[in-house]
């Protein structure tokens, strides 16, 4: 009898869930925490969009947040949420991945881009229905040296994650990890075999409209991000040139910020601001006035010239005819005239050539150093691989 009932627990577990994760949004008044007002953008929103996002900033959830952080305050809060994503996740034994701009931000320093305000990861659909089933609307609590006051982050499942066709554009974030007190959240994907795919086997395709390989993305890879060992896909770099091209991989320059080299970090750029363009003083307005006035009027200007005019006569008389006519030449006939015209030729200034030597330089020792990185990471991959055979 025992045995009997524990083979259909396992139905009326899934059956339990699916009752329990209907098709309508987890409204503000059931998961509100300090907030007595609904932000969210779900009165705007279709009826059939799951997750609706604050009516402020789209990378907020209103239902836990009223305004936008601070730049510092946000670079924090995402850290956190990155770190508390992962830590759970490894702790329950789903495996996940990062994904999109997160990894961008892997690539240049293993940290959140400084410009982002939000994060990217994604999971198989098997680790989707487990989530589904035992984990939907979790809520964790960490308090930790760097959130000394706690926090509470809320795992919520997208009911429409069973749809696994691009056509649900609404309900294309399957889940999320939010943070309760700042409303920011991590989307989370599902990456599924798409046994249909033009391509053929082996191809996984998001509801976002993002399609892979799967030999780009597994087997996944250890590392570290934010400080927390992460997870990231195979062909890294090729999934990120797919997605971004292989400037995104060394342009120095972006969003306001300038990566650092030496520091191994992206460092805000103040905004030049131009001087305002002085007005003319009135004293000189005055002054071009009169000289303005005091110009005779055309017809006289005509009559004086005419009056200057030397006549026919005295024109032949002016003339020499002991000078023999003399037929013009090009400027440049003449060796110094053509030296100095030479010498006259716009020529790039010294400054800029030397901005543009170091700027050469500095992408040589840039991409010097990525293949070093490369060859550091494949040698400890190789190490690693070595010790696990032993």
């Amino acid at each position: 009898m025992r045995l009997s009932w524990l083979l259909s627990l396992p139905a009326v577990l899934s059956t339990a869930s699916a009752l329990a994760i209907q098709k309508r949004d987890a409204d503000f008044y059931s998961v509100r925490t300090h907030m007595h007002k609904d932000m969210s953008g779900r009165r705007g929103d279709p009826a059939e969009k799951y997750f609706h996002e604050s009516t402020f900033h789209p990378h907020y959830d209103g239902r836990f947040a009223d305004h936008q952080l601070g730049y510092r305050e946000r670079k924090q809060a995402l850290s956190n949420l990155i770190q508390t994503y992962l830590a759970t996740f490894s702790d329950i034994g789903v495996e996940t991945w990062l994904m999109h701009g997160t990894l961008l931000g892997w690539w240049w320093n293993r940290k959140i881009l400084p410009w982002d305000s939000d994060s990217d990861v994604q999971v198989t659909e098997a680790s989707m229905h487990y989530l589904a089933s035992y984990y939907n609307m979790s809520v964790f609590h960490y308090k930790t040296p760097r959130i000394p006051e706690g926090r509470d982050y809320l795992l919520e499942i997208n009911p429409h994650y069973v749809n696994r066709e691009q056509s649900d554009k609404l309900n294309v974030i399957d889940a999320r990890w939010v943070d309760t007190t700042s409303g920011l959240f991590i989307d989370i994907t599902t990456a599924r075999y798409n046994l249909t795919h033009p391509a053929g086997a082996g191809m996984l395709s998001c509801k976002d409209g993002h399609e892979y390989r799967d030999s780009y993305i597994f087997p996944l890879r250890d590392t570290f991000f934010e400080g927390t060992p992460a997870k990231i896909p195979f062909a890294y770099k090729e999934v990120l040139e797919a997605e971004y091209h292989q400037k995104a991989l060394t342009l120095t320059d972006f969003e306001g910020h300038h990566f650092d080299d030496e520091k191994y970090e992206w460092i805000p750029v103040p905004e030049k601001v131009e001087p305002e363009k002085e007005e003319p003083k009135k004293e000189e307005q005055k002054k071009v006035e009169p000289a303005q006035q005091a110009a005779p009027p055309a017809h006289e200007q005509q009559k004086i010239e005419e009056a200057t005019k030397p006549s026919r006569s005295q024109t032949e008389i002016m003339k020499d005819d002991s000078t023999p006519p003399v037929a013009k030449q090009p400027a440049e006939s003449t060796p110094e005239m053509a030296a100095v015209s030479k010498r006259a030729e716009p020529q790039q200034p010294t400054a800029q050539r030397a901005a543009e030597e170091k700027m050469a330089k500095k992408e040589i020792k840039r991409e010097e150093l990525m293949r070093k990185t490369e060859e550091k990471r494949k040698t400890l991959e190789e190490k690693a691989i070595v010790k696990e055979e032993k």
